[in-house]
């Protein structure tokens, strides 16, 4: 190969890595099964703290809406540092606060259909319960992250983290009701992993 094809070659290869960065792990999928519940969903499977590694905090806000006298999503794990941007879609006015200190109490008062506010949750591993005052029967959850690798299982307990960072890492699983649980992963360069979690009263675990 001559040296203006060596360096062609060169700077093609560079160009290429720099438009597609090299994936440096791969996914965890699996599923969560949640014993005396109706449905699976609503279960979070996160990666934890990886030792020396922080991550840069998301720029735009996480939504959490209100509507149908609903709170939408009723789970919304973020990252640590994230603004969630809380909505009223509903033509009734809605309030939210928390007794949970995330890093500590707050109430964000009362607000009418259109109008958002927003909270900056910045204390790790917090799982703050979002409640309304005008309707008591709201309920939803701002679970506080040290990672970005997360998932929300669904109805079937079904779950992906995708793009995992190579290695051994803990898995865990937190729910609103019943305790969580965790498990050593070892997350290839390549494919998928695959971790089933079954959450109780008594919290047994089923890995693979």
């Amino acid at each position: 190969m001559s040296t203006v094809k060596a360096l062609v070659f060169g700077f093609t290869a560079v160009a290429m890595l720099v438009a597609f960065p090299p994936v440096y792990g791969g996914d965890i999928k699996g599923r969560v099964i949640l014993k005396g519940k109706k449905s699976n969903a609503n279960a979070v499977v996160f990666i934890d703290k990886i030792p020396g590694k922080k991550f840069k905090t998301p720029s735009d806000p996480a939504v959490m809406d209100q509507k149908n006298l609903e709170f939408v999503p009723h789970i919304l794990p973020v990252l640590v540092g994230t603004e969630v941007e809380f909505r009223n879609s509903d033509d009734v006015l809605h309030n939210i606060y928390s007794p949970d200190a995330c890093p500590e109490k707050f109430d964000l008062g009362s607000w009418a259909r259109g109008k958002t506010k927003s909270r900056k949750f910045d204390k790790p591993g917090c799982n703050a319960v979002m409640l309304c005052n005008v309707h008591p029967a709201m309920e939803a959850y701002v679970v506080v992250l040290e990672t970005p690798y997360f998932a929300v299982t669904a109805k079937d307990g079904s779950y992906e983290i995708k793009n995992a960072p190579a290695g051994k890492h803990t898995l865990k699983v937190w729910h609103e009701r019943l305790p969580g649980d965790s498990a050593t992963v070892e997350v290839p360069l390549k494919d998928s992993v695959r971790v089933d979690f079954e959450l109780s009263k008594e919290s047994s675990r089923k890995a693979q």
